[in-house]
């Protein structure tokens, strides 16, 4: 079966979707239209029919304090740079009818692909996501985000997907 990943318009069936972690659910349901025609985040759809939502994900831009980083990366930075350019992987969510299908890392890997490809375009060094809790923790790291000390959030540096998606 093939998927097809949009942006999110208004054939979409957001309603019916749920994944079971009301602050995901709701955003799609009220709030992730309002966010897209503000131009404050652009919201993509998973759907194998272009109606059906099986997962989406929110892509924006945002910085990254140097002092949040791990030495080994801030070392190859500038010094001048204390904000340094990011993209916002702001939210991940699949429908609990589709769990388990693999759905989560297929909208995960487009996010990364959207991200670094943007980042060819619009400087971005890396790719931040914000946990919502451990089950999103443990599904970062299984791809190897990086924690930032003292903050929650994660980062994938974009010379990691550089070599993912290059080679």
């Amino acid at each position: 079966m093939s998927y097809i990943t949009t942006l999110l318009s208004k054939k979409h069936s957001k309603e019916n979707f749920t994944c079971g972690k009301d602050m995901l659910d709701n955003y799609l349901h009220m709030q992730a239209k309002q966010d897209v025609n503000r131009k404050l985040t652009a919201c993509f759809i998973l759907s194998d029919d272009e109606v059906t939502v099986k997962g989406y994900f929110t892509l924006s831009n945002t910085s990254v304090n140097r002092d949040f980083l791990p030495e080994k990366i801030i070392k190859k930075l500038p010094p001048s740079y204390k904000l340094l350019p990011a993209t916002l992987l702001g939210r991940l969510a699949v429908d609990i009818n589709y769990k388990g299908q693999g759905v989560g890392t297929n909208l995960l890997i487009d996010a990364l692909k959207r991200s670094y490809l943007n980042s060819l375009q619009i400087a971005s060094m890396a790719v931040v996501v914000d946990p919502l809790d451990n089950e999103a923790t443990a599904f970062y790291n299984h791809f190897g985000f990086i924690e930032l000390p003292d903050s929650g959030k994660m980062f994938l540096p974009m010379s990691q997907l550089q070599q993912i998606f290059i080679s």
